[in-house]
């Protein structure tokens, strides 16, 4: 889709969610059963799959969960920063890179004295490249960090 097209779908959608904010309101569901041994994921009309690594008892045939869950911040921030901040603030953008990180103990997954299953340190680093110079990507990082999750570091470097 070309980016004045962009712009004025997202122009038509705020205008409806303006009048009619419910609208705007979803309720995501994704399931998961076991298939041959793996996790099935059904997103929708989408369909993953997740295995975790041998030494956890998987067969380390698909991305593990915490793959999928860093794959899936870093791909909401290249796309929310493309197809949306992009296109809304009138910045032409080239290119977007996010890189989605964590501390993790797979120790905790298996009940280990000493260790949390929990992930720590979330973080997803963006880099933009446009044309538009540096002032045009500071204002892509500024709403970039007041719209998105504060995990994201939203840079504000041109390249």
């Amino acid at each position: 889709m070309e980016t004045r097209t962009k712009t004025m779908t997202i122009e038509d959608t705020v205008a409806m969610w303006t009048r009619d904010p419910d609208r705007a309101r979803s309720v995501p569901t994704v399931t998961a059963r076991v298939e041959d041994g793996q996790a099935a994921i059904q997103a929708g009309p989408f369909a993953l799959r997740a295995d975790l690594p041998a030494p956890l008892g998987g067969t380390n045939q698909a991305p593990s969960p915490t793959a999928l869950l860093l794959s899936a911040l870093a791909g909401c921030a290249v796309a929310f920063v493309y197809d949306t901040l992009g296109p809304q603030l009138g910045v032409r953008i080239n290119g977007v890179e996010a890189s989605a990180r964590c501390a993790a103990d797979a120790r905790g997954l298996l009940g280990m004295d000493g260790a949390e299953p929990d992930l720590r340190d979330l973080a997803v680093d963006i880099t933009v490249d446009s044309p538009d110079g540096e002032d045009a990507v500071a204002e892509v990082a500024r709403v970039c960090r007041n719209a998105a999750p504060s995990t994201w570091r939203c840079g504000d470097r041109a390249t």
